[in-house]
């Protein structure tokens, strides 16, 4: 792998460690290994959580051997506003930003004052639910087309933000699919077929828990074996919000929350799943589809955008239309039989996702960054 050795490497993302999510844990195993291969690198973000908008994180720490700053903002979680991310530049000479959002917008608008090189990362852009489509429309037709036009080089994490930055910037975007950490659940699903479903992710209202729960109630009728374990983080739903959900389809006994856990921790409560199921109407990527697909679950989602192309490339992947529980139950109950009859579907499963390896993601990095520099 190259190396950047005179480089000053400094990562803004508007959340990171505590915080746990896919952007987060992107953005955390890009800098771990790119530790060591630069002549710095730094991380720079928000001083709270979105989830604990109350509670003030420590200024600078160290994570994972890599010094993080946080900084104060006001405003929305959707657009939070931070001016002192100017004052927190230090001498980085290359930039990358994570997402688009206010530090999108605002490092790129006074690249001619600050005149750092500058590379970002989409993320699926802001079009994560339908919330405020038309202001959306016309905020990416206009201030994210000129802020995309003063970025070095954009990375796209799917073959949707492609399209969509292409036509923004159509000579400074790229596809680099995310990478994945495949170690982490590593062939951690059940040995043997178990009607036991797992899902993963925030509480939010994207992820679309309630259809997910409908489809559980529609199994449960038919077969009370099945259990479903619930692993995330609140969000625009809260623990509570959850609970009621689940009361009032009668399925508290099998629905199972799991705030906060370790990685040790999860893999235990993938040991007793077979299945990973998301009706999540959003994704920019999927990786948490992919990390199931590495413990061996089968994957049963909704066809999404991002879940349509990843199914595309494994064919265990299975999409149903959480819409219509009965459908989704339908194809769960499929992917069981069809588990019982060839258990090696599992092993299956965790080779298809070695493509997503980090070391082929590291390298298209490197090319973004080399081209930006030169640029």
């Amino acid at each position: 792998m190259q190396g950047f050795t005179n480089v000053h490497l400094l990562h803004v993302v508007r959340q990171y460690a505590p915080m746990v999510g896919g952007l987060e844990d992107f953005v955390r195993n890009l800098v771990a290994r790119q530790k060591g291969r630069f002549a710095s690198v730094r991380v720079l973000t928000l001083d709270r959580l979105f989830t604990h908008p109350d509670q003030l994180l420590p200024e600078d720490v160290i994570i994972d051997g890599i010094p993080v700053r946080r900084i104060p903002y006001y405003g929305s979680s959707r657009y939070p506003v931070a001016p002192a991310v100017f004052s927190n530049l230090g001498q980085a000479d290359l930039i990358h930003v994570h997402a688009v959002d206010f530090f999108f917008d605002a490092l790129a608008l006074t690249k001619p004052l600050h005149r750092r090189k500058l590379v970002a990362t989409t993320h699926g852009g802001f079009f994560h639910t339908e919330q405020s489509l038309g202001f959306k429309t016309v905020w990416l037709n206009t201030m994210t087309r000129l802020s995309s036009r003063l970025y070095d080089g954009i990375a796209c994490c799917s073959n949707n933000d492609l399209e969509m930055f292409r036509k923004l910037a159509p000579t400074k975007a790229r596809l680099i699919e995310n990478g994945v950490d495949l170690s982490k659940f590593h062939d951690a699903a059940a040995p043997m077929p178990v009607k036991r479903l797992v899902s993963i992710g925030r509480f939010s209202a994207n992820k679309r828990l309630d259809r997910t729960l409908d489809a559980l109630q529609s199994l449960v009728r038919s077969d009370p074996a099945w259990q479903l374990d619930i692993i995330g983080s609140p969000s625009d739903l809260s623990v509570a919000d959850l609970e009621e959900l689940t009361a009032a389809r009668d399925l508290k006994s099998h629905v199972h929350l799991h705030l906060g856990l370790s990685d040790t921790a999860v893999c235990d409560v993938l040991s007793r799943s077979s299945i990973f199921v998301s009706a999540s109407e959003y994704e920019g990527f999927g990786i948490a589809m992919i990390e199931a697909l590495s413990a061996g679950l089968i994957p049963v989602v909704q066809p999404n955008t991002a879940f349509r192309a990843l199914a595309e490339r494994h064919p265990m992947v299975h999409l149903a239309d959480f819409a219509d529980p009965e459908q989704a139950a339908g194809t769960i109950s499929h992917v069981m039989a069809e588990l019982v009859r060839a258990p090696a579907l599992r092993r299956s499963a965790v080779v298809s996702a070695e493509q997503h390896a980090w070391s082929t993601t590291i390298g298209h990095y490197d090319e973004l960054y080399m081209d930006a520099l030169r640029s």
